[in-house]
């Protein structure tokens, strides 16, 4: 994992931003305050080779969800950092607002009786989509999120969903960690097709 060194004030104006997610880097707080890093691996999610877990199908079938792409978007990544330790402070809601205005975060909202109860955010970069960080309300109402956006960015010809790290839930959507080189060259690749999320 390597640390950048930066000016972390400047690093989080949008434009700068912007540039350091494109190079594969990303923010994260690991004890010594929100810095900005390049992992040695990644993970990431092919965005026409993932899988669709029978058990989240099932749970799909039995409940009835709402999906709205970009719905709210602050109040989603909110959501996501509502929990007893993160690493979205409010400092970076507050720079993140620039992005959205932007138009390069987008979420995904799950809605069950007119409240979300579940959703995600990440970044959207030609043909890239770098997810942030999830949340849920309900069991599975994250992995309903995630699907629903797999789907998404399948349908609108992204090539990667990059999801940072491997985790249990991850790997049964297909998720494989590959290294650094190889991620920078399916940068490399993605950037010349120009998608759209919404």
């Amino acid at each position: 994992m390597y640390k950048l060194a930066l000016d972390i004030k400047k690093s989080f104006e949008p434009e700068n931003m912007i540039y350091l997610y494109s190079i594969g880097a990303f923010p994260m707080d690991f004890s010594d305050g929100l810095n900005w890093y390049l992992p040695t691996k990644r993970c990431v999610i092919f965005a026409d080779n993932f899988n669709y877990p029978r058990s989240l199908k099932q749970f799909i079938k039995k409940n009835k969800f709402e999906i709205k792409f970009d719905f709210n978007t602050l109040n989603i990544i909110k959501n996501c950092a509502a929990r007893e330790r993160t690493w979205i402070s409010k400092e970076l809601i507050q720079a993140y607002k620039g992005l959205i205005e932007r138009e390069f975060i987008h979420s995904v909202a799950v809605i069950k009786e007119n409240e979300i109860i579940g959703g995600l955010y990440g970044l959207s970069i030609k043909g890239v989509f770098i997810g942030e960080s999830m949340f849920n309300k309900i069991p599975q109402a994250s992995k309903v999120a995630l699907i629903n956006l797999l789907f998404r960015l399948k349908d609108r010809k992204y090539k990667i969903c990059d999801v940072q790290f491997m985790t249990p839930l991850l790997k049964q959507f297909g998720a494989v960690e590959i290294s650094l080189e190889k991620y920078k060259d399916l940068l490399f690749e993605s950037y010349k097709f120009d998608t759209k999320f919404v």
